[in-house]
């Protein structure tokens, strides 16, 4: 699939890194007023983008966030916002969090924004949603996609282990939510976007393609991994919410992340957490047929058959440096199974999660699913 030509059907110019440079992104920012967002960790990367840009920029300033790892919060929000005044256009060095940062800022005071990717840890680069903190919860906003990607995948190979982890992670949990999007359709009458869907099913083969590059460390594995998260992103404009990305794993994910607000520690990443939850999720379908029977569950099985095991996912975190065990992360057993009772009720859309809770076998699958992963 050429991403470059899928990106601009959705308006996006994502641009590879050639001849040292960024040429075409060089001269889109001629006559702008570029901010340059950062944190602590990505400064590295920030001072040779901002020589590129500033080459062509009227004005190019630098916003170091106070943090190396921020939170897109409302406080930081309005950092990244009234750090732009006086500038045209937004420019986050870094993933996931920054480039939400910028998109939401950028949302807010109708400038648009772009990201220089310094790691392939999540799906939110081409999305026009960001997810933030607001008041100690963790919600979904409607934002903008990012007008520009850039994209070194020299540099996106070398990221730490575990962040590429996330990414991997991001991606498999797709297998488990587009089950759930289709169980859906065949229990509560949702509609599938067929075209969302295909999409986002490409999107995991590239992923599953990538994996031996990636373990190997080689710039194609980044390649086609960061394609994988692209389309994702893709797939959610094309349907028009996160429902092709988003299933009773990223709930559990969710989940967490609010608890680990209340405790007032670090959020460990995104795909690290959704890729216990992608284990969980493949338990959860591949044990259902052991569980009673109920309307609808032929179509219910034959889903599930299509998955793979919790063993498959499982071994690829483990080969890239992500934890395996929910303990891993300081998460608390009790914590864990409050998890399992109550993250489906996060947002009103149908997973695998709200089939276990509101038929009652949530409560001998606990004991299972904490003994196993835990």
């Amino acid at each position: 699939m050429d991403i470059q030509a899928l990106s601009q059907k959705f308006g996006i110019h994502a641009e590879c890194k050639t001849d040292g440079g960024f040429p075409a992104f060089s001269k889109r920012m001629r006559g702008r007023r570029v901010l340059i967002v950062c944190d602590e960790t990505t400064r590295v990367f920030a001072q040779p983008v901002a020589d590129m840009v500033g080459a062509n920029a009227v004005k190019c300033g630098m916003l170091v966030l106070p943090s190396p790892e921020p939170v897109a919060d409302e406080a930081t929000v309005r950092m990244v916002a009234e750090g732009g005044e006086g500038y045209d256009y937004l420019l986050a060095v870094g993933a996931g969090t920054l480039n939400d940062l910028c998109k939401y800022a950028g949302f807010l005071t109708h400038k648009p924004s772009g990201v220089y990717a310094t790691a392939p840890s999540m799906d939110g680069f081409s999305s026009s949603v960001t997810p933030l903190i607001e008041r100690g919860f963790k919600i979904t906003r409607t934002a903008q996609a990012a007008s520009d990607i850039l994209m070194d995948f020299d540099l996106l190979s070398k990221a730490p282990p575990v962040m590429i982890g996330a990414g991997v992670g991001d991606i498999l949990a797709k297998y488990c939510c587009l089950a759930d999007w289709r169980i859906s359709s065949y229990l509560t009458g949702e509609q599938v976007n067929e075209e969302a869907f295909s999409l986002m099913r490409g999107a995991v083969s590239a992923c599953d393609e990538s994996l031996p590059a990636l373990v190997r460390g080689d710039a194609a594995g980044a390649q086609k991994l960061m394609e994988a998260l692209l389309i994702s992103g893709y797939a959610m404009v094309i349907a028009g919410n996160s429902r092709p990305a988003s299933g009773a794993e990223h709930h559990m994910s969710h989940f967490l992340e609010m608890d680990f607000l209340r405790r007032g520690e670090r959020i460990p990443l995104h795909g690290v957490k959704v890729g216990l939850g992608t284990m969980v999720s493949l338990y959860l379908y591949k044990t259902l047929s052991a569980r009673p029977a109920f309307d609808g569950c032929e179509k219910v099985y034959a889903e599930a058959e299509k998955l793979p095991p919790p063993a498959y996912a499982e071994g690829v975190l483990k080969a890239l440096s992500c934890p395996t065990r929910f303990s891993a992360l300081g998460i608390s057993e009790d914590t864990m199974r409050k998890m399992l009772f109550e993250a489906y009720k996060i947002r009103d859309r149908f997973t695998i999660l709200t089939l276990y809770c509101t038929k009652g076998w949530m409560e001998q699958a606990a004991d299972e699913i904490v003994e196993k992963y835990f």
